[in-house]
């Protein structure tokens, strides 16, 4: 059926309305003379309207003329007519012409690098990495080999666990997992000793395999040995073991924040200018070119790439600047009011750092007055289990 739609739409075809006392008849001879009609309706009685192919209205007009039916033709519908009506818009048709090339030149290139990393984890210059490695904006898709991208920045990057690139119409999707930094693993049938890797004083120690090296009440640094990999017995003599134990450690976080006395408040009065411009690849239009309105303001880029499809994007862009006005306020604090601001602003970057809040067991305040200014440090004493696993080398 949706064939038989389309060849009517590219062959042409009319909307009829008929009018006589011989409807039925006319509908008998035009199944006997094979003449094609669709989309019935009965008007009236004495009316009827139907859809014919263009090549079967003569033979309609002969049929409509021996029932005596009086003929109108409606609607003209298809391709036929859509040529005959902009055949004068030559400018039209060169343009349509010109896009439709355009388009089938530009599917054989890439036209957006679509990098999505898992859980949100950012990478570092992976943006600058893929593109040096070959897979670039403007790029001839027959001539990217995925495989040896991949490789290269394997090669390249340790903080990568996995790396995929799927090319999709004009789109490159490149879907990367990022590698979890952890401290080399000593297998259990190896000797090794339990190191520390904070600075901090001892709280707790249970060596459960091999002996403490150090006491509660000791401070230790990074690198100190807290619990040593080897056994001495009366008569065993020396042996190494695998060290195993709890430490628990006071350590110490600290942040550190300069006030001055005099500051500027910056904040947002709501009011904004937007510019816009079309971009070409790397061609850039301005849409007027025009300077901010504003004396004091923040700007805002962004860019939406123009796509036919999901994954079908063209080399086109806009391109829009927001520019958000700004009000600056002088601000004067007093000794103490500027100490307050400080602290209050470091305790919340200690806070959100440390995960367990149960295990903060002190703070220390620092200040020190200066001339235009006062320097707050803010140092949190916490509770933590220390220690990771250095195997022995003999």
């Amino acid at each position: 059926m949706i064939i038989k739609i389309l060849i009517s739409y590219v062959m042409g075809y009319l909307g009829i309305t008929i009018e006589g006392y011989y409807i039925e008849r006319f509908i008998n001879m035009c199944r006997s003379n094979k003449v094609a009609i669709w989309h019935l309706k009965r008007n009236k009685e004495i009316q009827l309207s139907f859809r014919v192919n263009v090549r079967d209205f003569k033979e309609v007009c002969k049929i409509a003329k021996k029932t005596k039916c009086k003929i109108k033709i409606t609607t003209k519908k298809g391709f036929p007519f859509f040529v005959h009506r902009y055949q004068k818009r030559k400018i039209f048709f060169i343009l349509l012409f010109m896009m439709i090339v355009i388009t089938m030149l530009s599917s054989n290139f890439v036209w957006n690098v679509d990098i999505r990393e898992e859980n949100g984890q950012e990478l570092e210059n992976l943006e600058n990495d893929i593109e040096m490695a070959g897979l670039k904006i403007g790029e001839w898709k027959s001539k990217i080999n995925t495989k040896e991208i991949i490789n290269k920045i394997r090669l390249q990057r340790s903080d990568i666990a996995w790396l995929g690139i799927e090319l999709k119409g004009t789109n490159a999707i490149v879907k990367v997992v990022k590698a979890d930094q952890k401290p080399e693993i000593v297998k259990e049938d190896e000797f090794c000793n339990i190191i520390s890797d904070k600075v901090g004083i001892i709280t707790k120690i249970n060596a459960q395999s091999g002996m403490a090296n150090v006491k509660v009440g000791d401070t230790v640094n990074v690198g100190e040995t807290l619990i040593n990999g080897w056994m001495e017995g009366k008569y065993t003599g020396i042996r190494y073991v695998h060290a195993k134990g709890e430490v628990q450690a006071k350590v110490w976080h600290t942040k550190y924040k300069n006030v001055p006395y005099n500051a500027t408040e910056r904040k947002e009065t709501g009011n904004i200018q937007n510019q816009y411009a079309i971009k070409f690849n790397n061609f850039k239009i301005n849409l007027p070119k025009k300077l901010s309105k504003f004396k004091i303001y923040d700007t805002i880029e962004t860019e939406n790439k123009m796509k036919l499809f999901s994954d079908f994007y063209l080399p086109i862009s806009i391109q829009k600047t927001t520019y958000k006005e700004i009000e600056e306020e002088p601000k004067t604090y007093q000794v103490e009011e500027a100490k307050n601001i400080g602290i209050q602003e470091l305790q919340q970057e200690l806070e959100a750092e440390i995960k367990e809040k149960e295990s903060i067991v002190g703070t220390n305040i620092n200040t020190y007055e200066k001339e235009d200014s006062i320097d707050i440090y803010v140092t949190y004493e916490v509770l933590e289990n220390i220690g990771t696993n250095e195997k022995i080398v003999y």
